[in-house]
C-alpha cells in the first residue's frame, strides 16, 4: 500500500470476506442459545476486540480508488464504518453449468441413496445445503430444523454438500436421533456439473448463515431452478425472491423449520416455485457480465485518475 501512485493506474480493495463482524456475530448469536454460559466469557473479549479493526479497513480503503463488494448490504455496512468509495459488483453465475435442465431422475435417486434415509418411497422430498462446515455457516440451525420436520413425520431427507472443521461436530449433533437416518454429508463436490445436477435434482436449498457477503451457493441453486429457504440477514436475504422460496428469522430454528415446511407444501400443492427460482436465477449476472462490469469500473476509475493527473500537470 506504500507504492508510489506514479507506478500504477488505480488501486482497488476487494472485500469479499467479512472477517470482523462474522466471528463477533457468531459469538453474539451463540449467547442467545443454550451454549451461552460457556461462551459468554470469551465473547466479552472477542466482540469488543474486533471493533478497532475497522480502523485498519478504513485505512486501506482510503488509500484505494475503490473498494469492491458483491452485495448491496455490504456497500451500506462499509460506508457506515467510514470506508469511502465502495462499489457493488455482484458475482457472476455459470449459467451454462447451473441450469434447470441439469435435473435428472438418476441424480435424484443418488441423493436419496446418499441419505440412507428410510424414506417411505421415491417421493421423499430432498433438501440440500452447500458450503463450508465452519462455525459462521450455522449448519446447526439447518440440522435442527430438519430434525423437527422429521419429528413431525415429514418424509424428507437432507444432503449437506461441503467440508470443513465443523463437519464432525455436526455429525455428532444428530448421532442416535431419528434425523440421522435422513442426513447425508457426502463431502466437497469438485465437479461443477455434478454439483449443478445435485442442486437441480433436489427440491429446495436451505441456508442459515446471516453473515454471507454474497451467497454464491444460493445464486447457483436459483440458477438451477431450485427454491431457496434463507435467513433474513446478510447476502442470503438479499437473494430472496418471495415466489421462489421463503425467508425466515435469522438463527431461529422454529422459523427455519416453518419456512422450509411452507416451501415443501407449496411444491406439494403444485405451485411452480421452481419456475420462479429459475426466472430469478436468469436475472443474476453471468461470469462474463461480472468481469465486464468490473472492467467498466476500472475504466471509469482510470479516467478519473487521468483527469486528476492532467489537472496536476497543468498546474505544474
Amino acid at each position: 500500500m506504500r507504492a508510489d501512485p506514479a507506478h500504477f493506474g488505480v488501486r482497488t480493495f476487494q472485500w469479499h470476506s467479512d472477517f470482523i463482524d462474522t466471528y463477533a456475530g457468531v459469538f453474539e448469536g451463540k449467547l442467545a442459545s443454550s451454549e451461552r454460559a460457556s461462551l459468554r466469557p470469551l465473547a466479552r473479549v472477542v466482540v469488543p476486540a474486533t471493533r478497532p479493526l475497522w480502523s485498519v479497513v478504513r485505512g486501506i480503503g482510503r488509500r484505494c480508488d475503490a473498494t469492491l463488494v458483491a452485495a448491496a448490504w455490504q456497500v451500506e455496512k462499509l460506508a457506515s464504518h467510514g470506508v469511502p468509495r465502495v462499489h457493488r459488483v455482484p458475482f457472476g453465475i455459470e449459467h451454462d453449468v447451473f441450469r434447470p435442465d441439469a435435473r435428472s431422475y438418476e441424480t435424484r435417486r443418488d441423493l436419496l441413496a446418499l441419505a440412507s434415509h428410510n424414506a417411505r418411497d421415491d417421493d421423499a422430498m430432498i433438501l440440500v445445503g452447500v458450503g463450508r462446515f465452519a462455525i459462521e455457516k450455522r449448519w446447526d440451525v439447518v440440522i435442527d430444523a430438519f430434525a423437527r420436520l422429521r419429528d413431525e413425520g415429514r418424509d424428507v431427507v437432507l444432503v449437506l454438500i461441503g467440508d470443513g472443521p465443523e463437519r464432525e461436530r455436526m455429525q455428532a449433533r444428530v448421532a442416535g436421533t431419528a434425523a440421522a437416518a435422513g442426513l447425508a454429508m457426502p463431502g466437497f463436490v469438485k465437479d461443477r456439473a455434478r454439483l449443478a445436477a445435485m442442486l437441480a435434482s433436489a427440491d429446495a436449498l436451505v441456508h442459515a448463515s446471516p453473515f454471507e457477503t454474497f451467497g454464491l451457493s444460493i445464486a447457483e441453486a436459483m440458477s438451477c431452478g431450485l427454491p431457496t429457504i434463507v435467513p433474513d440477514r446478510g447476502g442470503a436475504a438479499e437473494m430472496h425472491v418471495p415466489d421462489a422460496g421463503a425467508r425466515y428469522r435469522s438463527l431461529d430454528v422454529d422459523a427455519c423449520a416453518r419456512a422450509t415446511a411452507s416451501v415443501l407444501d407449496r411444491l406439494a400443492r403444485g405451485e411452480d416455485v421452481r419456475a420462479a427460482a429459475a426466472r430469478a436465477g436468469r436475472r443474476l449476472p453471468s461470469v462474463r457480465q461480472q468481469f465486464e462490469a468490473q472492467v467498466a469500473l476500472y475504466e471509469s476509475l482510470l479516467a478519473v485518475a487521468r483527469g486528476r493527473q492532467n489537472a496536476h500537470d497543468s498546474r505544474s
